[in-house]
C-alpha cells in the first residue's frame, strides 16, 4: 500500500477533493430545493438529471479523449464543473437547475473515465488491487467529510456552493501536477447487451434494480430529511451513515461472497434490506433508528452491487470481463435516471416514508428474481477468491464499447 501512496498520491488526493465537492451538491441541492419551495417531484427530476448526463458522458466522453487526450478533457470539463457549481444559487429554478445536472453528470463521467484509466495505468499487475480498494477508500472518505461541511454554512445563502466550487478546482492541481504520464486510450472488445443478459440474467436484472436504489438513496435522502423537518446537521449526519455502512460492510461480505455462493447472500442481504427499509417505511422511528437503517442500507446496497459484477464474472472468460462490466455499469446507470423520479412521485402520494417503501419495493424485487434464479441454474463451479470485485464509485470505470444487439 505505501508503494502505491507514493506512485498515486496526487491522483488519490485529487479524487477525495472531487468527491468532497460532489458529495455537498448532491446533499445540498436536496436542502436548498425544498427551501425555493420546488416540489418533491421537480426536486426528483433535478436529482434524476444527473444520471442522464453521466450516461451521455460515458458514451462520449471517450471518444473526446481519443481526439483531444485525457489532459485537456479533463482540465475543461473540471472548468465546466466549477462554473455549473456557482450558477446554481443564482438561477434558482428548477428547470435550470435540471440542465446543470444533466451538465455536471456528462463532466463526472468523463472525470472519473480520466481519473481511473490514469490509475491504472500508472498501477503494476502486483498494485493495481490496492491502488483501486485505495481509490474506493478516498473516495468514501471525501463524501462523508463532505457531509460535514455542510454544517458551516447556511444552505440558503452562497457559501455552501462556493466551498465545492473551491474544492473542485483545487482537485485538479495535484492531478495535472502529476509526474506519471497521461495514459493512452484504448477500446476493448464489445459485448451485446443480449448476450450479457444470457450470460446473466440475475446480474443484469440486479444492476438495473440497484441502480434505482442507488440513485434513490443518494439521491433523494436528503429530501426525506427535510421532509422530516430534520435539521442540516441530522441530514448531514444520515447522509453520511450511508456511506460509512458501504465503508465497513465492504470488505466482510465480500470474503464472505468467496466461500459460499454469491446468490445466497444477494437474497438473503436484499431480504434484510427490504424488511428493514419497509418498517423504516411505515413506522414512526426516532432518529437514532434510522441512523441504524441507513448504516444497513448502505452497507448492503455497496456489496450487492458488486457481489453482481463478480457473480457476472464467474460465467466469463477472461477478456470478456471488461466489456461485461461496461454494459452492466450502463444497466445501472439507465436504472438510476428512474429513481428519484419514482421516489419522489411515491413521496408526493404517501409521504415521506415513501422513500423507504420505494427502495424496499426494489430490494423485494431483487430477492424474489435472486430465488427464482436459483431455481433454474445451478451455481458456478471453482470461483477464485480473488473474483470479488470491489465497485468503484462511477459507472464508466470499463470504457468498454458496447455493441448494440443487431
Amino acid at each position: 500500500m505505501i508503494k502505491v501512496l507514493s506512485t498515486s498520491w496526487p491522483l488519490l488526493l485529487g479524487v477525495m477533493l472531487l468527491m468532497v465537492g460532489n458529495g455537498i451538491q448532491g446533499t445540498l441541492l436536496g436542502i436548498r430545493g425544498a427551501i425555493e419551495g420546488f416540489s418533491t417531484f421537480e426536486i426528483s427530476l433535478v436529482m434524476s438529471a444527473y444520471f442522464a448526463g453521466f450516461l451521455l458522458g460515458s458514451q462520449l466522453a471517450p471518444s473526446m479523449i481519443r481526439k483531444v487526450g485525457h489532459v485537456r478533457v479533463f482540465a475543461a470539463l473540471g472548468s465546466l464543473i466549477s462554473a455549473v457549481l456557482v450558477v446554481y444559487p443564482v438561477a434558482a429554478d428548477w428547470m435550470v437547475w435540471t440542465a446543470l445536472r444533466v451538465l455536471f453528470g456528462f463532466c463526472f463521467s468523463g472525470i472519473y473515465i480520466t481519473a481511473e484509466s490514469w490509475l491504472n495505468n500508472a498501477a503494476t499487475n502486483e498494485t493495481r488491487g490496492q491502488a483501486l480498494s485505495a481509490y474506493m477508500i478516498v473516495q468514501m472518505v471525501g463524501i462523508i467529510a463532505s457531509q460535514a461541511i455542510l454544517n458551516v454554512g447556511d444552505p440558503s445563502g452562497f457559501v455552501l456552493f462556493v466551498i465545492p466550487s473551491v474544492l473542485v478546482s483545487l482537485a485538479f492541481m495535484p492531478i495535472l501536477l502529476a509526474p506519471t504520464p497521461a495514459p493512452t486510450f484504448q477500446t476493448t472488445k464489445g459485448l451485446s447487451f443480449r448476450e450479457l443478459f444470457r450470460i446473466s440474467p440475475l446480474g443484469c436484472v440486479g444492476m438495473l434494480l440497484t441502480g434505482g436504489v442507488f440513485s434513490a438513496m443518494f439521491g433523494m435522502a436528503a429530501v426525506w430529511g427535510a421532509m422530516e423537518g430534520l435539521s442540516v446537521r441530522d441530514i448531514s449526519i444520515f447522509v453520511g451513515a450511508l456511506y460509512v455502512g458501504g465503508l465497513v460492510l465492504q470488505y466482510p461480505i465480500g470474503w464472505m461472497s468467496d466461500r459460499m455462493d454469491r446468490r445466497l447472500l444477494i437474497t438473503g442481504l436484499s431480504g434484510i434490506a427490504a424488511v428493514t427499509m419497509l418498517i423504516a417505511g411505515l413506522a414512526d422511528l426516532p432518529f437514532t433508528a434510522y441512523l441504524v437503517a441507513a448504516l444497513l442500507l448502505g452497507g448492503i446496497t455497496n456489496p450487492v452491487y458488486a457481489l453482481l459484477i463478480a457473480y457476472t464474472n464467474d460465467f466469463l472468460a477472461q477478456d470478456d470481463m471488461a466489456a461485461a462490466s461496461a454494459g452492466m455499469i450502463f444497466l445501472n446507470g439507465f436504472g438510476a435516471i428512474f429513481g428519484p423520479i419514482v421516489t419522489g412521485w411515491i413521496m408526493g402520494q404517501v409521504g415521506s416514508g415513501g422513500f423507504f417503501l420505494f427502495i424496499s419495493a426494489l430490494f423485494s424485487l431483487l430477492t424474489a428474481y435472486a430465488l427464482w434464479r436459483m431455481s433454474r441454474r445451478a451455481a458456478p463451479a471453482g470461483t477464485a477468491p480473488s473474483a470479488f470485485l470491489v465497485p468503484t464509485a462511477s459507472p464508466v470505470a470499463a470504457t468498454a464499447v458496447i455493441e448494440k444487439d443487431r
